[in-house]
């Protein structure tokens, strides 16, 4: 339902100027949103059910689990998703209300620094969300957490919790980091092309 909500507003509005841009946007709405939506809730989704620690009591499995996931990653990235799609839609939402198509953004400078702004606005979201993610996340589940637990009376300092399916969230997370690492790549070289694009608009202009 959200990729053909994707796919009719790109419809609607003016299409990126640069094949890259173009390419950005089904890798974007269709391979990543689908990768998280259907293997992220495959992975994720009962991570909290199956999330057991010693002793094995629904207070204390929810307690650490709190402190283990301090936010789901589906949350994450679907928030991360949402967030970066933010300057792309506001300026083709711009384009399509001042009737720009794609040989404007190339052959106005004024149209072609916005959506170069657009996109570097892009990488910048897309870096903090890496590095967010590493600070939240890490690059690998271990199988056996450590919970913190002296603010709960009466109970021991360390509780030992298995993470279930480690193995499985640890590829995850590696795919998840090489879709951002290669949207970011995406959008450099989309930078790269509007600005060759354009200096052959001069040229031969």
């Amino acid at each position: 339902m959200s990729l053909n909500y994707i796919k009719n507003f790109y419809e609607g509005c003016v299409k990126p100027p640069t094949v890259i841009g173009q390419f950005h946007i089904l890798f974007f709405g269709s391979v990543r949103m689908f990768f998280l939506g259907v293997l992220g809730f495959a992975v994720y989704g009962n991570e909290a059910l199956h999330f057991s620690c010693d002793p094995d009591k629904r207070e204390i499995n929810l307690f650490c689990y709190n402190q283990f996931r301090p936010i789901t990653p589906q949350v994450f990235w679907a928030l991360q998703l949402v967030i970066v799609l933010v300057p792309g839609a506001i300026f083709h939402l711009y384009a399509a209300c001042k009737n720009i198509n794609q040989e404007c953004i190339l052959q106005k400078p004024i149209y072609t620094v916005i959506y170069i702004l657009s996109v570097l606005l892009r990488i910048s979201l897309e870096v903090i969300a890496f590095w967010l993610q590493i600070h939240l996340f890490g690059f690998q589940v271990k199988p056996l957490y450590l919970c913190d637990a002296r603010s709960l009376k009466g109970k021991n300092d360390i509780i030992k919790c298995l993470v279930p399916e480690h193995f499985e969230k640890t590829i995850f997370l590696i795919a998840m980091y090489t879709f951002t690492v290669i949207t970011i790549i995406l959008c450099v070289a989309e930078i790269f092309e509007i600005i060759f694009r354009r200096l052959c608009f001069l040229i031969w202009q």
